[in-house]
Parts: structure tokens; sequence; C-alpha cells
């Protein structure tokens, strides 16, 4: 049975290379630092150094000079006149010429959290400086188990209402979800130019068109090296390893530093696409001085370094060849977003000669974009429409699917509960799923791995085989970066508050005061002058739950509605009542969903019946003819009634009708 990745990432020896490779490259920067710099103090190649005597000369010539000078007749009247005049023109102009204005202070920068600390996904920040402000990142976060009916959770953006005036944009660190799934959102409000690199710009166009706003979004494609101007802002884009193609660190030049964030990554030196994260760009801003270091802090508490994204491509190539002999169809579950984890999967379908269905929109609308953009290399023929399965043999096929985190509605949860309008799973097939469970996600997960079992298929997940590895960086790729850039201040994020805590005792270990280090949370404004950082107050931040076409309209007394109903279900009680006797002439009607199954407890809702005519008879003989204080006094009563007899409470609701 093969290791998990945890405990070989605590190894000694992959942290000892990292140590390593941090002080080569911190001594490789300091070479190209050093080359340039001329000694203090030092004359230049031509200049002479003058002897005491020299001097001396000098010294004669100036007394003999001043003497001749003094031996000279005196100036004329006119002279003297004319000299007068002048000095007196000079006085003049000079107190007409303006005043030299004072250096005014440098401004502080102002860093906003929206989102992603204490949490996650739902990345935004806000980065403010004077009259001009940009945010980096707008991403979503998927419900919590108690939030039924939510479909996606994206940041509270009241506060850039309020600086709508200073926005000049929206910088993109990758093109994952949870950093760009609120932006149509967003848009929809703030028409803002949009600055990515093009795979993560190439699958915003997809959501952007989900939301009709394609043609409308200013969408501009940026470089890795390449900078914008922002107003204050100068924002570069560095490049960086991540779990997508195309990720990027932001390094914001201002007026009074240099402020940088990594964004989501790790440091993987044999990258699919041969691009290693640009260390000596850091060290480079690290040399020059940077203000403050933003850092992805959602591995901070995993010991070790983070294994390169090929080791996965050696595992899916020894569990084909084995499916290869056992004649077994393949299912491989992952992240839509992860093209290399899909590039490499389609090489070893392609080399067991194996064609390829893609089932989920999700994953669908990212290869498509990958392809188009040349981050995806697939063989012409290999590719077929998901209708087209059932025209091969079960061992010629791989289908790559969504549903990796047990999503309820995504096509691996469907086809394991047999939902799947194309694809049933059947004994034999082999089903891979290549992911780890987001925090939160581990028992939706695990049902799904239960069902398939069930159907009679092999099933490889994290524990089992590397069929995945992280995008994040470890421990040791987190102090690396720390060391590189030696930032004035420490500011952890992306990650729940133990990683935040966690990455903080990292920067102390890298000898970073923690006086300097803030762990904040979303609202929290931080401001940052060059030689000082407090958090100076808050603004208003929090979840904006988004259910079908609704945006926050459904907020926690809805939430709290839903949960009753979901736990003990609800009892409506019709009656209606004569305006002008004030009789009740029908009812009351007693209609149950959720709460018992009504034809085996006739004698319960008769009951409930008797016990709400009870309560409006005295109500209407009181002449109490306030239908608010009838229903709530019907409420009570039958609630009561009811918790008495069952130990359970049902929403009850009275409805009152007027003829």
């Amino acid at each position: 049975m093969k290791t998990n990745n945890n405990a070989r990432q605590s190894g000694k020896q992959p942290q000892s290379a990292a140590n390593k490779m941090a002080q080569k490259v911190v001594g490789k920067i300091a070479k190209l630092g050093s080359g340039s710099q001329k000694p203090a103090g030092k004359t230049s190649g031509n200049q002479k150094p003058q002897t005491k005597a020299a001097n001396e000369k000098k010294n004669v010539k100036k007394t003999n000079k001043k003497a001749a000078e003094a031996k000279k007749p005196s100036k004329t009247t006119k002279t003297t006149k004319t000299t007068k005049a002048a000095t007196k023109t000079t006085k003049t102009k000079a107190a007409k010429s303006p005043k030299t204005k004072e250096a005014k202070p440098a401004l502080p920068i102002r860093i906003v959290p929206l989102g992603g600390l204490n949490e996650i996904g739902k990345n935004l920040t806000v980065f403010e400086y004077g009259a001009d402000a940009v945010i980096l990142d707008c991403g979503m976060a998927f419900p919590d188990e108690d939030m039924p009916g939510v479909d996606i959770v994206i940041p509270d953006i009241t506060y850039l209402h309020k600086i709508a005036e200073k926005l000049r944009g929206i910088v993109l660190t990758h093109g994952h979800e949870d950093h760009i799934g609120a932006i149509p959102y967003v848009l929809k409000e703030f028409p803002l130019p949009v600055y990515g690199t093009r795979l993560t710009l190439g699958i915003l166009k997809n959501k952007l068109k989900e939301h009709g706003l394609e043609d409308k979004a200013k969408l501009n494609t940026i470089s890795a090296g390449d900078r914008i101007k922002l107003g204050a802002f100068t924002a570069e884009f560095i490049h960086t390893n991540h779990s997508i193609a195309d990720a990027a660190a932001i390094a914001l030049h201002t007026p009074i530093g240099v402020i940088l964030h990594t964004g989501d990554f790790k440091i993987d030196s044999t990258p699919i696409d041969s691009d290693m994260i640009d260390l000596a760009r850091f060290g480079e801003l690290g040399r020059e001085g940077v203000l403050a270091l933003l850092s992805d802090s959602t591995n901070a508490d995993r010991p070790g370094i983070t294994y390169s994204e090929k080791k996965i491509g050696r595992t899916f190539d020894s569990l084909f060849e084995k499916a290869d002999g056992n004649k077994q169809r393949i299912i491989v579950a992952t992240f839509a977003s992860n093209v290399h984890r899909v590039q490499q999967i389609i090489d070893a379908a392609v080399k067991y000669g194996r064609k390829v269905a893609v089932s989920g929109r999700s994953m669908e609308n990212v290869i498509q974009a990958a392809i188009e953009l040349k981050y995806m290399h697939v063989p012409d023929k290999t590719l077929i429409a998901l209708d087209e399965i059932d025209r091969y043999p079960k061992d010629q096929l791989v289908v790559i699917t969504t549903g990796s985190q047990g999503e309820s509605m995504a096509a691996l949860t469907r086809m394991a509960f047999t939902s799947h309008k194309m694809i049933n799973v059947e004994p034999d097939d082999l089903v891979i799923i290549s992911a780890s469970p987001i925090p939160g996600n581990e028992k939706s997960v695990a049902n799904v791995v239960n069902e398939l079992l069930k159907h009679g298929a092999e099933v490889v997940y994290e524990k089992q085989a590397d069929v995945h590895v992280s995008g994040h960086a470890c421990q040791e790729e987190l102090k690396m970066i720390l060391s590189l850039v030696k930032p004035r201040f420490f500011i952890p994020v992306h990650g729940e508050y133990r990683h935040l805590c966690k990455h903080r005792e990292l920067a102390m270990e890298t000898g970073i005061a923690r006086k300097n280090i803030f762990v904040l949370d979303i609202g929290h404004v931080l401001e940052i002058t060059p030689t000082s950082a407090k958090v100076v107050g808050t603004v208003p931040a929090g979840k904006v739950l988004v259910d079908g076409l609704g945006v926050g309209d459904v907020g926690n007394i809805v939430l709290r509605d839903r949960k009753h109903l979901a736990e003990d279900g609800i009892i409506i009680i019709v009656m209606t009542i004569d305006r002008d006797t004030g009789e009740c002439v029908a009812g009351p009607d007693i209609i149950s969903r959720g709460f018992v199954y009504v034809r085996e407890s006739e004698d319960m809702m008769e009951e409930v019946r008797l016990c709400a005519e009870d309560v409006i008879d005295r109500c209407l003989s009181g002449r109490t003819l306030d239908w608010t204080t009838l229903k709530t006094r019907v409420k009570n009563e039958v609630g009561n009634r009811l918790y008495i007899k069952t130990k359970r409470n049902p929403m009850i609701l009275p409805i009152i009708m007027e003829v």
C-alpha cells in the first residue's frame, strides 16, 4: 500500500533540498545586484589626488587676486545707480517669485479584504492609494450544508459602491472559480476593465457569455512580465505555478513601495508546461525592497514541499495499463480547470488507444477554451461526443467528468446515483477521483464513493494512490518565498484562521517580527506607510447568497425557514371567516407536508383540527377580529399540542380568508 502525500511531504530530504534551492537563488540574485554597484568614497580613474603643495599654491593665488581687486579705483556714480537699480529689480522679482512648495507627506496604502480570509474561496481584495483603487481577484465559494437551495456564495460588495469613483480595474491572478466566479455579478454593477492572462480570460469569457456580458466586458490580455498602469498603481504580472496554467503573482508598484500578492501558487521544478515559477523576479523584488507581502496560506499546515504535477502522469500511466489488461472502461473525475491534469489523462488515453468523452458543462467549456488557446494538444479523432460512446467497446473508452467534490448536480454524482442521462456506472468500471476533498466536502465525496462501490466499480482515490497533488505551496516553499522577498510587513491570505496563524509562525521563523505580521478578517482596513502599518477600522463585508436568478434575496431568515422546513415539515391551517358577522363559515382545514404521513396519522390531524377550531371559536366569541392576533393564538396552541404529542416543532402557517 502506498503512503499518502502528507506523510512523504514531512520528510527531511525535501526540506533540505528546498533550503538549498533558496540559498542558490538568493546567492545568484545577490551576485546580479553587486556587479553594478561602485564602492563608496572612491574616485574615478581620470581623477588625481591633490597634494598639499598644490592646495597651498591655490590659496596664494586667491589672496593675490583679492589684493589686486582692492587697489582698483571705485566705480562711477552712474554705475553705482545702475547697480542699485538692478539690485532693486532683482529684489522685486524675488518678491514676486512663488514660494517653494513643501513636499506633501506620502499617503498610506489601504488594503481591504472583502473575501478569502478565515474561509476557503470567495477571494476579493481591494487596494487603495489616494484617489485610486484596484480590485485583485473576484471569486465565489460553494454553499455550506446549512445553506439549502443556495447555488453559490459571492462577496458582499457594498463597500465597492462607496469607492466606485476610485475603481480603476480588476486584476486576476488565475482562472479558478474561487478567483473569477463573482466577476459577472460585479461587472453588472461596475463596468470595469478586467486584466488577466490568456487562459484566465478564455475561461472567464464562457462565464460572461452565460450572463449575457460577453460583448459588454472590457477584457485585456496580459502576459507574464507585462506591466499595466492603473491610476497610482502599476500592476506587474509574474509567472507562477499552480494547478491551472497561466497563473500569476501580482506586484503592485505604488508611490510608497511595492505590494506583492502571490496569488495561489506552488514551486514546481518540473511543471507540465516547462515554465517554472519566476523565483528570480521574486528575489529581485526582495533585493529592491517589498513593503508588504500577501501570500497563499492554503497548505501552511502541511510540512515539506508539494510534489510536481508530472508525478500524476506516471500514476495515470500505470492505472491505464492495468485497466487495459482488465478490459475496463475508465472514468476520471477531476477539477475542470486543471488543464495540465486533463492533458495528462488525454495523453494516457492516446498511448493506450482509447477515445475520450467529456461529461460536465464546465469541463467541456474549459477544454474547448484550452484547445483554442493552444494550452492543450489533443490528436485528431481522440475526442468523441458523449452520445457516441455506445459505438465503441468499453475497454476503448475514457470518460473525463466533473464531480470530484461530490457536488449534488455534478456528472459523477449523477452517474453514481443512476440519474445521468448518458452513462450508468457498471461492474468492473475503473473510476479514478483525481482530487482531494475541499474542507467541508469530505462527507459528500464519501457518499459518492460508497454508491460507486455498490455498483461494483473499482474506485481509486487519493488515499489509495498518487492520483492527486496539491496546487498550493507547503511550508518549505512558503518559507522560501518569505526568505526571497524579505517584506517589511506580511499578511497571510487565502485560508481558514488556522492556516493564517500557521503561516504567521512560518514568517516569524524567517525573521519577520510578529508586530509586522497581520492576521486579518474580511472587512478589516489595514493602512500601510513606509514605516508603519495598523488596522484602522472595518467596512461592510460578508456573504451574498445566489439562488437561481436571485442575488442577495436569500438571507438568514429565509435560510432559517428552509432549515426549519427541512427538519420538521409544515402544518397549514386554512379557515374562512365572514367579514360582516365574524363567524367561521368554513374550516379549519389541515394540510401537512414533511411532518407525518397523513394516511397513517388521521387521528392526530383530527386532533389538530379540533384544537384550531376551539381557539378560533374562543377568539371570535370574544370579538377578537384582529387577524394577526388570531393567527398567533392558533399557531401557539397548535404548536404546543403537537410538541407535547410528538416532541417536534413543525412550521405552523395559519391562513385566513375573508368572505
